[in-house]
């Protein structure tokens, strides 16, 4: 007969730290790889699909039409989170973990086969939505397993740290993301629009291949696992966190709209920004980018380890009162047109981006109870891709052919923050509560 796999509940403590270990890397790996699918996508609406899938329209137009393509993606992330929310309250966040994994990775593959306007017309637009469809699915499913998977094998002393990789993984996928589309432009030189552009999406096999090995190694939570084992797995727990905690996932929603907003501004609009606006190469932003996601894989879990010491509420209100203000010297930086300018404003941007992101994902979870966390945390969380995230390229280049200026945009970015500023204060920070309390 088969061994039973070990239970998490009867661990040695060295165990459990290995076991946390294990956790934590599949959480980063794992996240960090759904984040490149979903990132390419970005980088590829703003450099290539208004071409090759909307050229009968003019640029102002072909970009509208390639973002909303993007912006579907986002209002699929909250019927994800719902599925595999139910999925992660019921059956466990390792299984939902690696199914959402594989959905991504078969959707992203696919985007890089769909054929352009010029070989079935529209078709491949509407292709593409369908496979945006999937991919925001995924990655609206992901986030809470990854984060959960860590902050509940941590203890409440770490778990900002801990939590605080899953959101590293952002960074790691937006570098690696970027890295491939440079890589693929550098050696299909002037073929890229035609074929090369296609190279970084179908690559996503391989990683997805390693994500999936990894997953498989580890351990459900404890927490979940004591809940399984004395019965009390809710059976329709969307249903039950929407009836119970609606104000929260209404909070976490607004929490992050003075993070998500300025986060797809500053890394995928920009990129639309420089090259047709500034008139500027497209490598050069595609390495400030680059260079400011690289920053933020230190900045992460720095803030995320601070929030273990001064608490979580603190510092996300620094982070959105500097956000207020920050825009609009981050455009004065932009539209300098100097590199080093335009460097330095993508680090700052990012840098200052994290004092939020870096400790939410603690706050988030902590906000819902144990039976009810993987749901609620998701659904808050991924709705505000509809209000802030999707919306955000869309809405920048409205303003910028309405008011032809930047500065309207920086006015967008620092209403969200107050959005934000002020969703804090109504959330209780339970940085050093257990979580089972």
């Amino acid at each position: 007969m088969a061994t039973p796999a070990p239970d998490a509940t009867s661990l040695s403590p060295e165990e459990r730290n290995r076991q946390l270990r294990r956790a934590v890397v599949a959480s980063a790996v794992g996240t960090a790889i759904e984040w490149y699918d979903f990132f390419l996508y970005g980088v590829a609406a703003a450099l290539v699909f208004p071409s090759k899938f909307f050229p009968a329209a003019d640029p102002y137009v072909g970009a509208l039409l390639s973002f909303s393509t993007y912006f579907v993606g986002f209002l699929a992330r909250p019927l994800g989170a719902a599925i595999f929310g139910h999925v992660g309250d019921r059956v466990g966040r390792k299984a939902s973990l690696v199914a959402t994994l594989l959905l991504m990775g078969v959707a992203t593959a696919g985007i890089g086969l769909v054929p352009a306007y010029d070989s079935i017309g529209i078709w491949g637009a509407v292709l593409l939505t369908f496979a945006r469809v999937l991919q925001g699915i995924g990655v609206g499913g992901e986030w809470g397993g990854s984060v959960l998977l860590a902050a509940e094998w941590s203890d409440r002393r770490r778990r900002g740290l801990m939590a605080s990789w899953p959101q590293w993984g952002a960074p790691a996928g937006l570098v690696l993301a970027n890295g491939a589309v440079s890589a693929a432009s550098a050696l299909s030189g002037d073929a890229f629009t035609t074929w090369g552009w296609r190279v970084p999406f179908l690559a996503s096999v391989v990683l997805v291949i390693v994500g999936f090995w990894i997953r498989t190694g580890i351990l459900e939570t404890p927490a979940f696992a004591k809940r399984r084992a004395e019965g009390q797995v809710e059976k329709a727990p969307v249903v039950e966190v929407v009836r119970r905690h609606g104000k929260e996932i209404a909070l976490t929603a607004l929490l992050r709209t003075g993070q998500q907003a300025p986060f797809y501004i500053f890394s995928t609009w920009l990129l639309t920004y420089g090259t047709k606006t500034l008139g500027l190469p497209r490598e050069m932003f595609l390495n400030a980018v680059m260079i400011a996601a690289t920053v933020s894989l230190i900045t992460i879990p720095i803030w995320g380890h601070l929030s273990d010491r001064v608490g979580r509420r603190r510092l996300v209100l620094l982070g959105c009162a500097l956000m207020v203000v920050f825009p609009f010297a981050y455009f004065q930086l932009i539209d300098s047109r100097a590199v080093g300018l335009i460097v330095l404003a993508a680090v700052l941007g990012q840098a200052i981006h994290d004092i939020q992101y870096g400790p939410q994902a603690a706050l988030i979870a902590e906000s819902f109870p144990g039976r009810l966390r993987y749901s609620g945390a998701s659904l808050g969380y991924q709705l505000a891709s509809i209000t802030a995230g999707g919306p955000a390229p869309m809405i920048a280049v409205w303003l910028e052919h309405r008011y032809g200026s930047s500065t309207a945009i920086a006015a967008y970015l620092s209403l969200a923050a107050l959005v934000s500023l002020a969703s804090v204060w109504f959330l209780p920070d339970r940085s050093h509560a257990e979580l089972e309390e």
